[in-house]
């Protein structure tokens, strides 16, 4: 088992969290050999009430027991997470994975729907917390040709804001080069709805039908749930997958509502010609934010989104 010590000066058992069962954690450390470890009660992150205080993609510190496992007693600073509330009645944060190289965010415009405002609190967060995002807009091999000027459509919006895009099916394996190629070396989180196919997705990087798939629920077309908990899958070319459970919500969290604007990317630029500083792009004169709303050089639907945002932080809550 390694042993070493990080930047300040720890020293003890490390490793990297590469699953996460709720209850207990599988831990890998610098040797590859797989511990299972277990949080100590006292151990808390300092600043965020989590659902979880330990994540897939943490290195922690650990002390070894006589039977092989090991507690967990300290959480490596990390480079960023992801992180959505945990319910619409809970304060508490739930964080989707930590020290992340790049997020693919599955969507689907049909079989099920994943509305932009879904979409744009994924993006919003990562933005804030300092997270690279490719929208992979799969199962394109389902589409009608309305759905598909949708889906054009769609990505056309993100590219232009600046947001990777990818067109991707597991059935014909469209995009499955550009997928391997943007995870090569990378930590690599996906996220998304439950039946978007995440599970497909992972199957076809790791190509030994890793994950169980399962049939959409013929109920409103919503997913059923594969991934029950979170787990890094190493792939061939060196990178890792992190596939985690389906989202049906994605609540924001320690956002004020003066910052949501700088995590827009387009609002954030136009917003520095509007006339006040502390400008909320409500109904302000001389906003330049809703001037380029009304000729439309920001989408609409990406100004609802802001705007969305917005209210859940004014009443304390978010809607799905």
């Amino acid at each position: 088992m390694a042993k070493g010590g990080d930047e300040s000066g720890k020293i003890g058992l490390q490793g990297l969290v590469v699953r996460n069962t709720g209850n207990a954690y599988l831990v890998r450390d610098d040797n590859g050999n797989d511990i299972i470890g277990i949080a100590k009660g006292n151990l808390r992150l300092k600043g965020i009430r989590s659902t979880s205080p330990i994540v897939v993609g943490d290195r922690v510190f650990m002390d070894p027991n006589p039977d092989g496992t090991a507690f967990i007693t300290d959480i490596a600073e990390r480079k960023n997470y992801i992180v959505r509330k945990a319910s619409n009645l809970s304060k508490h944060a739930h964080i989707l994975a930590a020290n992340i190289d790049l997020a693919f965010l599955c969507v689907t415009v049909s079989y099920p729907e994943t509305t932009t405002v879904f979409i744009d609190r994924f993006l919003t967060t990562a933005e804030a917390y300092s997270v690279p995002v490719c929208l992979i807009f799969n199962k394109i091999d389902l589409y009608d040709e309305e759905e598909s000027e949708y889906l054009n459509a769609l990505m056309h919006l993100y590219s232009t804001i600046g947001y990777q895009c990818l067109r991707t099916s597991t059935v014909t394996g469209e995009g499955k080069g550009q997928l391997e190629a943007l995870a090569e070396g990378k930590t690599v989180l996906l996220a998304g709805h439950s039946g978007v196919g995440k599970s497909s997705i992972v199957n076809l990087l790791v190509g030994d039908q890793a994950q169980k798939v399962r049939e959409i629920s013929g109920y409103h077309h919503k997913g059923m749930h594969t991934t029950t908990f979170s787990e890094m899958i190493e792939l061939e070319n060196g990178g890792f997958l992190i596939d985690t459970p389906g989202i049906k919500g994605f609540g924001t969290i320690d956002m004020s509502r003066a910052e949501v604007s700088h995590y827009f990317p387009e609002i954030f630029r136009i917003s520095k010609n509007c006339k006040y500083n502390s400008c909320l792009h409500l109904n302000e004169p001389g906003c330049a934010v809703l001037e380029a709303v009304e000729n439309h050089y920001i989408s609409e639907s990406r100004y609802h989104s802001y705007l969305n945002i917005l209210e859940d932080i004014e009443e304390g809550k978010y809607r799905l």
